[in-house]
């Protein structure tokens, strides 16, 4: 089983929107057993909240649910349980290394690296627009489970 963490800043925008829609990929494609996938924030800002309602609202366009949903934040064991701690931007990867004390094992990824036009995540948090930040979302998670689909 492959072990995915979404990470960024707060854990209620970007990365709960990747782990809910990869999973809802996953689930479309019959791959369910074969992953576990989970996210997480690098701050303590959001801790306890829910997916922030914007982004809600986004997945549900996209029939996806993310009830339940709560923001927690990244810790070091986490390296250790994850295969991949996959980051929405630049700052979000820098954290990830500080907080995971380095990347040995090379788990520390961008998500749009996978798209082979590596750059941030739009942040709908500054800008507010969750259409742009779903593209990127989609188009980074297709490109992962695609990279990773290889492996089955």
């Amino acid at each position: 089983m492959k072990r995915i963490l979404f990470v960024c800043h707060g854990n209620i925008c970007r990365s709960p929107m990747a782990e809910f829609y990869m999973k809802s990929l996953i689930e479309e494609k019959g791959l369910s057993g074969k992953f576990e996938i989970a996210s997480a924030a690098t701050s303590a800002e959001e801790l306890g909240n829910p997916v922030y309602q914007p982004a809600r609202r986004k997945l549900a366009e996209h029939g996806i649910n993310c009830k339940g949903k709560y923001a927690r934040r990244m810790h070091r064991d986490d390296y250790i349980y994850y295969d991949l701690l996959i980051g929405m931007d630049q700052q979000n990867l820098r954290n990830m290394r500080r907080i995971c004390g380095g990347d040995e094992e090379n788990k520390i990824h961008s998500l749009m690296e996978y798209t082979g036009q590596p750059r941030d995540v739009a942040d709908p948090w500054y800008t507010g627009d969750f259409d742009a930040t779903w593209c990127d979302v989609s188009e980074g998670c297709n490109s992962l489970l695609e990279y990773l689909s290889s492996e089955y």
